[in-house]
Parts: structure tokens; sequence; C-alpha cells
């Protein structure tokens, strides 16, 4: 399938999608939130793929944000729509089998932020801005940032940032536990890629077991987590996943993850 908004491209296991509107600084509209739900429905499809990398492509936004143009003429009820649908496309993407990855190229500001704040961790270049200046349009976060970042920076810094508006740079969201790393800006999709290519090599049942138990597992209390870990657990030790792994280990050999989610 091909798409007008974003590239989407697999190669050694990974799925690569970047946002491709250039010009308007890879601003979220209807059209691309259409497109990247319909490329999160074959990533999710494709037993190939075992993770998911989003960046930005060009050299100055990851996403700079909603387009204003298209949000200047919308009506309430089109607007509760369309946040609606961001939150849905992004949940996607939180809720995908496989890990994904942001690779923060640039200006990642509101739904930008949003966007990475749904992936399982961020990577960010040096030159890269977060940000929620919605509230500079007269607005609040739509597309789940202010749930989002709560979680992972506490309300205080979430509140500090959305009330403001202000930006932040790339080291300060490292500082407050948003982005896992910065890089250089010419190493970023090597470095990127590289730990991807790592998470690739793992066990599919394993991998999806993991991000399910440290997403349901932190939204409750610890002693309902660590049942939660348990049950993952035990259905791991049924997967030929974990039989390969245990005998290669054995066998002092590397493991050939083959198993499926079937």
């Amino acid at each position: 399938m091909s798409f007008e908004t974003i590239l989407f491209t697999t190669q050694n296991n990974i799925a690569l999608i970047q946002f491709n509107r250039p010009k308007a600084l890879n601003a979220l509209n209807n059209a691309l939130f259409d497109e990247l739900d319909q490329a999160l429905d074959q990533v999710a499809a494709d037993a190939d793929i075992r993770v998911l990398v989003l960046t930005g492509a060009g050299e100055k936004a990851f996403v700079a944000g909603a387009d204003i143009v298209e949000l200047s003429r919308m009506t309430p009820l089109q607007g509760k729509k369309f946040s609606r649908k961001g939150q849905n496309v992004f949940s996607k993407i939180e809720n995908l089998p496989i890990p994904a990855i942001a690779a923060v190229n640039g200006y990642a500001l509101g739904g930008g932020s949003e966007a990475a704040l749904a992936c399982d961790f961020i990577y960010a270049s040096e030159k890269a801005v977060f940000g929620l200046p919605e509230i500079t349009l007269g607005l609040i976060p739509g597309f789940g940032g202010t749930q989002r970042l709560a979680r992972l920076v506490g309300t205080n810094r979430a509140r500090e940032m959305v009330f403001t508006g202000k930006n932040i740079t790339a080291q300060q969201a490292y500082e407050f536990g948003m982005v896992n790393q910065v890089c250089a800006p010419e190493e970023l999709m090597e470095t990127v890629m590289k730990t991807a290519g790592v998470i690739a090599s793992r066990g599919r049942a394993s991998l999806r077991a993991a991000k399910e138990v440290i997403h349901n597992g932190t939204n409750v209390d610890l002693e309902t987590g660590c049942r939660i870990e348990n049950d993952a657990f035990g259905l791991t030790m049924s997967s030929e996943d974990a039989k390969e792994g245990t005998a290669a280990f054995l066998e002092k050999r590397k493991p050939q993850f083959k198993g499926t989610l079937d």
C-alpha cells in the first residue's frame, strides 16, 4: 500500500514509519492519522515485524503539532472527533504487540510529543525540542498528552509544561525522565536502529508479554501487578522461544527465536 503523508518501510524485522509532511513540519491532520492507522494495522498483522520505529521526514521536525489550518476550521464537534481519532491512533501504537521506539529528530510539539509518548521509549537528537504548547492557542493537549506525560514525568512536571506551554530541550526531557537517550543528530537513527536490532533478535512471545505486563502492571497496585507478571511468566514458559532460549543457553550457542504469537 502506498501512502502520501507517511513513509513506511520494513527491513530486518524492523518497521520504520516516517511522518512525511516536511513542508508543514510533519503536522498532524486527518489524512495523516488515517494513513498512520492503516500502517499500524499492517505492522500488527505482519508476524515478521518485531519492532516499530517512528521518526520524522526531513531535518527539522519529528511532528511540530496538529495542522493549525485544518484545526482552525473545525466546529467543536469536529474538534472532539479529531481529538478522539488521534487518541485512538496513538493508543494503537501503545497497544501494539511489539515494542515501539520514537526517534525524535527535531521539533516534537503538541501532537508530536504525544506521538512520542505513545511509544515504549524515546531516543532524541540533541536538536530535538519537546513541548505541549496548546495552551497558547487557548486549547489543551487532545491526543493523550495530559495523561501519558503525567504518568511518565509526574504530575508537577506535567502541570508546568501544560500550563505554561513552554518548550524544553532534549537534555531537559532526558533529565525529566521523558527521554531515554540523547544522541548527536547524525548518530540518532544509527543508535535507534542498533537498539531496535537488539530487540528484534528477542523472542516474539516474550516481547509481547513483557510489554503487556509493564503497561498493565503499572496501572494497578504492586501486588496485582506481580500477579499479572506471574501469569505472563507461566504463559511464556510454554512458548517455542522459551524452549529455544533455555536450550541455547545450555548448549552454549546463540538462540534462534522463531516462535509466533499463534
